[in-house]
């Protein structure tokens, strides 16, 4: 591993070093198989969960559409940073270009910002077929269903526009060593070569909007949704909107909780094995979990992956 401090005569940084997980080279080992395990699943358990909407006429409604596009972003998600930390334990240098970085920090801090949209927007269904599931159908029509798409990509990616283009100008003179596993903001704001805080003020302020508006949205719609089920008698039909919702609303708990723990707590961001811990479970841990959630929570949902996985079948027998 080495350090390069300067790349050029102004004396920038042309790279970092990520520091990962330093520990000794058989338990990196079996850090990097775990991970990766843990990795393939997550993309085959969310691709399941794409196909099964995909295949299943049953599964073309406003909710599965909506799940469909979480689990493709939660797939791009765990990509934008994940492969290269798998790399780097592996690695020797453990290093990565200056716009590597920066590209790095955009694209999973705009994955992280249309996740919160993405739960916002499954929210805001859930309240409409539960809380009004008369004017539902009127409401939640194909063209909102497609807005709400749209906007929850595009609003990720213009959220954290501004912030990136901030951190662009951040002056980074040396040293480079960063002591996580990715380009995180807490430690590449720490490892500027002077005070910046304007860019720490705006990354803040957007963080903080983005995490509470979108909580306290999902928080209020879910509360109203809970009060609308439990006035419904007792059978299947209260039982199949609570296991619905209630799948909905543990995702939620898993992505605030992590986030806000690392974001929000005061304390978090002191400890660097506190940070890489949090860091790495709500994006790693949450992926995972979600498509476990949703389909061992959801007949339809266990009914279309059987006939996926059935189809597959059948098309390695015919080709035998």
């Amino acid at each position: 591993m080495h350090i390069s401090e300067a790349s050029n005569t102004s004396g920038s940084v042309s790279e970092f070093i990520l520091l990962g997980f330093p520990c000794r080279r058989e338990i990196q080992i079996l850090l990097c198989v775990m991970f990766s395990l843990i990795y393939l699943l997550t993309l085959l358990g969310n691709a399941a969960i794409i196909c099964a909407v995909w295949s299943s006429r049953k599964l073309h409604t406003p909710m599965y559409v909506l799940l469909a596009n979480f689990s493709f972003l939660e797939m791009c998600y765990v990509s934008s940073d994940v492969p290269k930390m798998l790399a780097d334990i592996i690695s020797q240098t453990k290093s990565i270009s200056y716009a590597g970085c920066l590209l790095q920090f955009y694209f999973f801090f705009s994955m992280c910002a249309a996740e919160g949209y993405f739960l916002s927007a499954m929210s805001f269904d859930r309240f409409l077929a539960i809380c009004r599931p008369l004017h539902y159908p009127t409401i939640m029509t194909y063209q909102l269903c497609a807005r709400l798409v749209v906007f929850c990509w595009a609003g990720g990616f213009l959220s954290i526009l501004m912030p990136a283009v901030l951190m662009s100008r951040v002056p980074f003179c040396g040293p480079n060593v960063i002591d996580h596993f990715f380009c995180d903001l807490g430690p590449l704001l720490a490892l500027s070569c002077a005070p910046v805080p304007k860019t720490t003020l705006t990354c803040a302020t957007v963080s903080s909007l983005i995490i509470f508006i979108t909580f306290l949205y999902i928080l209020g719609s879910y509360t109203l949704v809970l009060r609308a089920v439990l006035r419904v008698p007792a059978g299947s039909g209260r039982n199949k909107a609570f296991s619905t919702c209630a799948s909905h609303f543990l995702v939620v708990s898993l992505f605030y909780g992590s986030v806000m723990v690392m974001y929000v707590s005061p304390g978090s961001r002191s400890h660097p094995g506190t940070q890489k811990f949090v860091t790495l479970f709500y994006c790693m841990a949450t992926p995972f979990f979600n498509p476990l959630i949703y389909s061992l929570r959801n007949k339809d949902m266990k009914d279309a992956l059987k006939k996926v996985l059935c189809a597959s079948e059948i098309s390695k027998n015919t080709e035998k």
